[in-house]
């Protein structure tokens, strides 16, 4: 057996102190294999770990010959019960082999995938107190053939390498925890004030009826919903409903926008990047999937995805799992997911633009969210919700909207929906001053002109008998809708209950 020599003797000395000061696993792991490698002069040197399954092999650092090898190694995985790796952390023997052509248990399609000859083959498998985590590997001596001096010399150092590592990623996880915690309480402290759920869904429609139902049905189940409907329908607040009144509620919820981004943003957004994985990634950075672990993330206009991000959502929807930008190995979640679009996605699945096999995997449980004009019933309670809450939030006197302005509401079309209702009102309430009763002089031109043109016919007779037979009618209608309880009929409407009995004693509605 051929004598330690200096040289080797100091690069050991180094590889052995500096492993106990290496903590980040992106510094530690490119050491130990060029490290390594140099020590043995071999030709390529990897660190091979065991995934959290524990059946496949994968190569997070590789110090090969050919940068083109070593970009293809990293990207391959293999079944851990295959290889001279596989069978080192099957066994927990440390293998030598001379001549791997000789050996049926070489796994050639490894050299197959990567381009790569491998000759001869030292490997030891890396153990720590909680088992096996992986292997250290080192492929064809530079000169001659590997000794059983270095096969001892590999044994030794792996052991220190193996502790390093394992330090390394429980420095990770805590790293990860801490990141987590931080996540969850930003996300739950801008949440606190919309964790009202239901209370948020402001209608008494026959439609709403139906997505109540719908929302009631979800929450207990972590199924896929999709909602869909126009813009400005509320199609956020239903989901905050789902995720707030179920078993996730204490959670993060997550929403993202996918049409705000470009398609390479998007997928960072997601699904986070590893240090180095582009310029300007400085430090790891986790993704928003990463960030709902536990809770729900909701996908706003999933219809504007990209076709490749298509292919990686469906792979979180399937496998519960992502692979972060830069990254080779998957990371799995926990995580509900609900999706909204304006679009008709089916439409899109025949018009080739959007994946059949994600659209089905999302529209496990649709639920339709009808839009304002369909639903005009609801605009009363909207207007006594909105401004309820305006002037709070503004600090101005309690404003009701007067009969004329209501039948100006509910006679326009509203193409934005709610959230065009809300515009307006914010407008007029701005424009109202300190006035305690909302007139139709502060709405917008569209919204008087629509009204106008409606009213022409109507109003054909004597103006007080219109507006008395659109009160009378009015009122009559929001009684319905509030299956005749009178305090919640005056809430809906503006007026306090004395007022509203009061009509309904002129009206003969009682």
């Amino acid at each position: 057996m051929p004598d330690i020599s200096t040289e080797q003797l100091r690069l050991l000395y180094e590889v052995s102190r500096s492993l106990h000061g290496l903590i980040d696993l992106e510094d530690l792991l490119p050491f130990v294999v060029n490290k390594t490698k140099e020590l043995l002069e071999a030709e390529g040197c990897s660190v091979i770990l065991l995934d959290e399954t524990g059946r496949e092999l994968y190569f997070p650092y590789v110090s090969p010959e050919s940068e083109a090898v070593g970009d293809r190694l990293r990207q391959l995985r293999m079944p851990a019960d295959k290889g001279i790796a596989g069978t080192a952390v099957q066994t927990g023997e440390s293998l030598m082999i001379p001549d791997v052509r000789r050996d049926r248990r070489f796994y050639s399609e490894a050299d197959q995938q990567t381009g790569g000859e491998t000759r001869s083959i030292l490997c030891t498998p890396l153990r720590t107190q909680r088992g096996i985590i992986g292997a250290i590997e080192c492929i064809n001596k530079r000169q001659g053939e590997f000794t059983q001096w270095e096969l001892a010399f590999l044994e030794a150092l792996a052991g220190s390498i193996a502790v390093a590592i394992e330090n390394a990623r429980l420095y990770q996880t805590l790293k990860l925890s801490e990141a987590k915690l931080r996540d969850e309480v930003a996300l739950l402290t801008r949440e606190r004030q919309v964790g009202q759920g239901f209370t948020e869904i402001v209608g008494g429609s026959l439609a709403m009826e139906k997505v109540f139902r719908l929302v009631e049905s979800a929450l207990g189940s972590p199924i896929t919903v999709l909602l869909h409907g126009e813009t400005g329908t509320g199609k956020e607040i239903i989901a905050r409903a789902i995720h707030f009144h179920g078993p996730r509620k204490d959670r993060p919820f997550v929403p993202v926008n996918c049409g705000a981004f470009t398609e390479s943003l998007l997928e960072s957004e997601l699904f986070g990047y590893r240090k180095g994985a582009f310029t300007g990634a400085n430090t790891d950075k986790r993704g928003l999937f990463a960030a709902a672990d536990g809770g729900t993330i909701f996908l706003d206009e999933i219809g504007d995805t990209p076709p490749t991000m298509q292919v990686k959502l469906l792979r979180v929807l399937e496998r519960g799992e992502f692979i972060p930008v830069g990254d080779t190995v998957a990371q799995r979640v926990d995580t509900r997911v609900i999706s909204a679009t304006h679009k008709d996605l089916l439409s899109e699945v025949h018009a080739g633009r959007f994946r059949e096999d994600l659209y089905y995997r999302l529209n496990a449980f649709p639920i339709h969210v009808p839009p304002l004009r369909d639903r005009r019933e609801d605009i009363p309670l909207l207007v006594a919700h909105f401004l309820k809450r305006l002037t709070e939030k503004w600090g101005k006197p309690p404003m009701t909207a007067g009969p004329e302005s209501m039948e100006c509401l509910v006679r326009y079309s509203w193409p934005g929906n709610v959230r065009e209702l809300e515009h307006e009102l914010e407008r007029a309430v701005t424009l109202a001053a300190g006035a305690t009763v909302l007139g139709p002089e502060y709405f917008s031109e569209r919204v008087l002109a629509a009204s106008t043109g409606a009213g022409r016919v109507r109003l054909a007779g004597s103006l007080k008998q219109a507006r008395n037979a659109f009160e009378r009618d009015y009122i009559a209608h929001v009684l319905r809708t509030q299956a005749g309880n009178v305090s919640h009929a005056a809430r809906a409407l503006g007026i306090s209950r004395v007022m509203l009995q009061r009509k309904m004693k002129e009206f003969g509605l009682r």
